[in-house]
């Protein structure tokens, strides 16, 4: 397996990275993770937009333009002959001296890789456990996918722990935020519901993705902020991220949740997106 590294195509095990990049010594970076589906990554324009925004917020001049970024993949996707697999795009801030003071002349990493995908046909399910970890409710990073991840690393450990597959995380204000890997959506009264993005919550590309889908099924939508025991009276609990797409939620806490014929809905449209040629 070819991985991209700085401009060149190399093998995975030649792939190095220095001890010094500040994405190892203190997650200095930026990530983006996209489904690719015959061929072609999801949405990829939308993933680079969110990343070259965050790369403007930290400052990190990236040294490749979005277009450039998308013909390597391209290039990269081809050279593997995988037409279906999970690519991420990582950013670093690159080499620098011990310290939190960046260089203003350092050199940003660059890497592509791409891994296996779980497969499209198999209904993928999850419990969910609410996590003791807090997410802050009013904090600008949330807007990108920093390679500061360790509550959502955190937070998933203790899900497992307790006989769950995914973590609830809250907010700081007590409200519900987000999932550790994902955005949380439910059903209440027949609107499909989400929580704003700026209440510490990650503003999600296939988020973005499945209101689009309400909107052309003409679903209503609601974004409102919700108490964790507010979810108690949902007809339908979902998750959304790149790699799984849309993920039903079987279980809150132990307490079983109500299947939904929306959520089926809303996958069966998402596939057919998502695969579409």
């Amino acid at each position: 397996m070819l991985v991209f590294l700085n401009g060149q195509f190399v093998p995975a095990a030649q792939a190095v990275v220095s001890i010094n990049d500040r994405g190892f010594t203190y997650g200095d970076g930026l990530f983006e993770t996209m489904r690719v589906c015959n061929g072609r990554p999801f949405r990829m324009a939308q993933h680079l937009e969110r990343m070259m925004r965050g790369a403007d917020f930290l400052k990190i001049k990236c040294p490749f333009t979005p277009k450039e970024l998308q013909d390597f993949a391209g290039q990269l996707i081809g050279k593997n002959k995988t037409s279906d697999a999970i690519l991420r795009v990582t950013l670093t801030r690159g080499p620098g001296e011990r310290g939190y003071t960046p260089k203003p002349d350092g050199k940003p990493t660059v890497v592509m890789s791409q891994h296996p995908a779980p497969a499209l046909e198999n209904m993928i399910q999850w419990s969910l456990a609410t996590s003791s970890f807090r997410v802050p409710a009013t904090d600008p990073l949330a807007a990108f996918k920093t390679m500061n991840k360790l509550t959502q690393v955190m937070a998933r450990i203790e899900a497992i722990e307790k006989g769950a597959d995914e973590a609830l995380l809250i907010n700081t204000n007590g409200e519900v935020a987000e999932t550790a890997s994902g955005n949380l959506f439910w059903v209440f009264r027949g609107r499909v519901c989400t929580v704003p993005a700026d209440r510490g919550v990650l503003p999600g590309i296939t988020r973005a993705v499945v209101l689009e889908i309400c909107q052309t099924l003409g679903l209503q939508t609601n974004q409102r902020v919700i108490k964790p025991g507010g979810l108690r009276n949902a007809k339908g609990i979902f998750i959304t991220q790149s790699a799984f797409g849309i993920v039903p939620v079987t279980a809150l806490d132990g307490e079983p949740v109500a299947s939904s014929a929306i959520v089926d809905q809303i996958r069966r449209a998402y596939c057919e997106m998502l695969t579409w040629p």
